[in-house]
């Protein structure tokens, strides 16, 4: 069955849950408050894993909620159908996600303090995880295979629109007192650090029983055992399990394992070319 996207600011967004009505409102009429915290991510970047480290930075370390309430119900995905009711009736402080580019980010996030949370991760990890999350999430076109996927997850045409202007759009803010950005291989590398640097910002002073408990639960075996955020309760319509498993390894570098060294290389001219205006440094540069 052919998968018709939802198009928004020449964007195109799976259907199930998008509308145009909903991202219209959202990027410009949603009402940003002072003391919302938005968890922004490019797809299969680890928006799981940070709504899991937020909630638990929220409740203090105990994770009583994190395991009774379904993590879209935690923190909202806005920009969508279900979650722009949501976001509206919850009272402040407000957690919320979305995958939204800056350039159709709610218009009064610039009149606010609000803080945005965004997080990155290897571009051909990305690209692998988005390959076996097509396969099992039905609103999204599977792909048959990775052959073409390096060149073509550049191209604003993909769901989402290009990892590149995604990336770029966002770190132009990298700067500002009310954005903090942190990769998934940080994350992965030092866990405990990052949740410490995630509460300066965010100005929570836990104490370290209660960090250890953040890391504790929002670790990767902790979260696949968690259904309210392995997305097993999903209805098979939107997510079907049986072609694979949401949370599927949860590692840095898988790309080795399914890049060829063509695709490898022509990977790395496109990177090079898109990213030599940006001026900084990632993990995987260093590689």
């Amino acid at each position: 069955m052919p998968v018709h996207y939802v198009t928004y600011k020449g964007i195109k967004f799976p259907p199930a849950y998008n509308s145009e009505h909903s991202l219209s409102f959202a990027h410009n009429e949603f009402l940003v408050r002072d003391d919302d915290v938005f968890n922004v991510t490019y797809p299969k970047s680890g928006t799981v894993w940070m709504t899991e480290i937020l909630s638990l930075i929220r409740s203090r370390g105990h994770p009583s909620w994190s395991q009774t309430i379904l993590n879209s119900d935690r923190m909202p995905w806005f920009s969508t159908r279900l979650g722009l009711e949501a976001a509206l009736s919850y009272p402040s402080p407000r957690l919320l996600t979305c995958h939204l580019p800056r350039h159709i980010f709610p218009k009064s996030f610039s009149h606010s303090t609000a803080k945005v949370i965004y997080t990155l991760r290897d571009p051909r990890d990305v690209v692998v995880s988005y390959y076996y999350f097509s396969k099992m999430s039905n609103p999204i076109k599977p792909w048959q295979d990775l052959t073409h996927a390096p060149a073509a997850f550049c191209l604003p045409s993909v769901p989402h629109g290009s990892w590149f202007e995604h990336v770029q759009g966002w770190m132009e803010m990298k700067d500002q007192e009310n954005f903090f950005f942190i990769t998934y291989e940080e994350l992965k590398q030092d866990l405990q650090g990052s949740v410490r640097r995630i509460c300066q910002f965010l100005g929570q002073d836990l104490d370290d029983a209660a960090v250890s408990s953040v890391v504790r639960n929002a670790s990767f075996s902790a979260m696949r055992e968690n259904p309210m955020c392995s997305s097993v309760l999903l209805p098979a319509d939107i997510m079907d399990q049986t072609k694979g498993q949401f949370l599927r390894k949860g590692i840095c570098g898988d790309w080795r394992n399914h890049f060829t060294v063509t695709q490898s290389e022509t990977f790395d001219r496109i990177y090079q070319d898109r990213m030599q205006g940006l001026n900084m440094a990632f993990p995987w540069d260093r590689h």
